[in-house]
C-alpha cells in the first residue's frame, strides 16, 4: 500500500511542478491586484524588473516543498540551468524524479517502474525556464505589490490553455520564492523554494533523459511485459 506522501506525488506530479497540458481555470479577482489588459503594450515596471532579474539567473539549486490542494505535502531538492533545464529529486522511497533537458520533461517513478515523457514547450515550466522571461503578448494578467511580496499572474493559451501560474517574488531582491498552478477545477498546488544558491555548476548528466530506456519501458508496459 502506498503511503500518503507517495500517493500525493503520483497524483499531483503534473500539477505541482507546472506540467499541465491544458485547463480552463478562471482568473480570480482578488482585491489589491492590478489587472493588466491583454491589449496593453506596457508591462508593469515591477513585473519587468523581476523578469529581467530572473532571466539573469542562469543556474540555481535549492530545496522545495510542495503543497497539494488537499493539504498533502512533499518535498526534496531541485537544480535549474537556463535555458530549459530543471530537475526535481523528491524525498521518499519512490525515488521520484522530474527532469527537463531543454526539449522534453520526463517523470520517473522507479518504485512503480514508470517513465512519462512530455514536450517542455507544452508545460508552464517553459515560462520559468526560457532564456528570457517573456512578458509580452498579454501573458501578464495581474500584478500585486506588497511590502514583503510581489505576485505576478501569468497565462499563455499556447502553452497550457486557460490555466494560470502565479509566481511570488521578494520585492527587494526579486528572487523567486514560490509558484502556484491553478488547474481546470480551480484547485491550487503550490511549490515553495528555499536555501537557494545561484551561479552553481552541475555534472553533465544532471539533466540527461534516457530516451532509449523510456521507449523500452513503455513498450514493455504496452505489451504487458
Amino acid at each position: 500500500m502506498k503511503t500518503q506522501t507517495e500517493f500525493a506525488i503520483t497524483r499531483r506530479q503534473l500539477l505541482g511542478l507546472g506540467l499541465m497540458l491544458g485547463g480552463a481555470a478562471a482568473l480570480n479577482l482578488v482585491p489589491g491586484y492590478q489587472l493588466v489588459a491583454a491589449a496593453q503594450a506596457a508591462v508593469p515596471p515591477a513585473a519587468q524588473k523581476i523578469a529581467d532579474h530572473f532571466s539573469s539567473v542562469k543556474s540555481m539549486s535549492g530545496e522545495f516543498v510542495q503543497f497539494g490542494p488537499k493539504g498533502e505535502q512533499t518535498g526534496g531538492k531541485f537544480f535549474l540551468e537556463r535555458p530549459g533545464k530543471i530537475r526535481f529529486n523528491y524525498d521518499g522511497s519512490s525515488n521520484f524524479r522530474v527532469i527537463s533537458d531543454g526539449k522534453s520533461v520526463v517523470i520517473l517513478n522507479k518504485k512503480l517502474n514508470t517513465s512519462d515523457l512530455y514536450p517542455l514547450s507544452k508545460t508552464p515550466l517553459k515560462l520559468l525556464l526560457d532564456d528570457r522571461i517573456d512578458l509580452s503578448g498579454g501573458r501578464v494578467k495581474a500584478v500585486k505589490e506588497e511590502d514583503d511580496l510581489t505576485t505576478i499572474k501569468l497565462s499563455d493559451k499556447s502553452v497550457f490553455g486557460n490555466a494560470m501560474i502565479t509566481m511570488m517574488f521578494d520585492p527587494k531582491t526579486y528572487d523567486l520564492r514560490q509558484w502556484t498552478i491553478t488547474d481546470a477545477q480551480g484547485k491550487d498546488t503550490t511549490v515553495m523554494i528555499f536555501n537557494t544558491k545561484e551561479g552553481v555548476s552541475f555534472p553533465p548528466d544532471t539533466f540527461a533523459i534516457d530516451y532509449t530506456a523510456n521507449r523500452e519501458l513503455n513498450a514493455r508496459t504496452r505489451s504487458g511485459g
